[in-house]
């Protein structure tokens, strides 16, 4: 088309996309009803990986249980770059134990050979992670994390601009995708179809000071053909029955919601 001075004006750009808007009042509608009626605490962390749009519901650290070994992997596969040196033979084995079967004498060994709390947390800084310090005394399951910094973990992991490298980050990735069937509980109940195709990584972990439980779920899903990040942190279940049963609704809950507004507003 020419312009009034014989010239060819450009064609029509399409419009861009909405900027993403921040999920925390979806979270808050659907989640809200939900704390009211529970005797455990909980927080939902949400991202939604199309349109960045990101949500917490609830605040508060919680223990992290066996979803830091995911952490652990990364700050051993940090210093494997800064090293510039793959895995051994048996911190690969240590590894898919860890994460695949969330073995705690594999974790114990992969622990140690980060550095401990001082090394944990030097990932982390790096990865983006600000309110996640690691377990004094060697007990890395009592690493006290928020639902906000497990998502920065899993954009670090799932996404690409993160200080792991892309080999890294498929390794991490395809190790939570091949969680052991006794372990395939949590976020995953928010996925799409029988469930299948997520990153997961569970931590579970009986309090003595209290008799309550910390249950925590972490991953990768997809649904209403949308992908998603998903962390969700609770302490003060009676038991494991219950709190995975609270993890679950709660993922569901956040991700129906939030497939719904975002859908709804234009695919978005």
């Amino acid at each position: 088309m020419a312009g009034d001075d014989g010239t060819r004006s450009a064609p029509p750009r399409p419009a861009p996309p909405p900027p993403a808007r921040p999920l925390s009042d979806t979270l808050t509608r659907a989640l809200a009803p939900m704390a009211e009626g529970s005797g455990a605490y909980f927080s939902v962390g949400l991202r939604d990986l199309r349109s960045g749009a990101v949500g917490v519901y609830g605040g508060g650290w919680y223990d992290t249980a066996s979803i830091v070994k995911v952490g652990i992997l990364a700050a051993l596969l940090l210093d494997a770059q800064d090293e510039g040196r793959e895995l051994s033979g048996e911190e690969h084995a240590h590894a898919a134990a860890m994460i695949e079967h969330s073995d705690n004498g594999a974790a114990n060994a992969l622990w140690r050979a980060i550095g401990g709390a001082d090394g944990l947390d030097a990932a982390h800084r790096r990865l983006g992670l600000t309110e996640t310090f690691g377990g004094e005394a060697g007990r890395w399951g009592l690493t006290r994390t928020t639902a906000a910094d497990q998502l920065r973990l899993l954009s670090a992991v799932f996404e690409d601009g993160s200080a792991l490298g892309e080999r890294a980050r498929d390794y991490i990735g395809s190790l939570m995708g091949r969680t052991a069937d006794e372990q395939s509980w949590g976020v995953s109940a928010a996925a799409d179809g029988d469930g299948t195709g997520f990153r997961l990584k569970n931590g579970w972990l009986p309090r003595s000071t209290t008799g309550l439980w910390d249950i925590n779920s972490i991953g990768h899903i997809t649904a209403g053909g949308r992908g998603y990040l998903v962390a969700v942190l609770s302490d003060g279940s009676a038991g494991m029955d219950s709190g995975v049963a609270l993890v679950e609704e709660a993922a569901r809950r956040a991700v129906e919601a939030t497939t719904a507004a975002l859908n709804g507003d234009g695919g978005w």
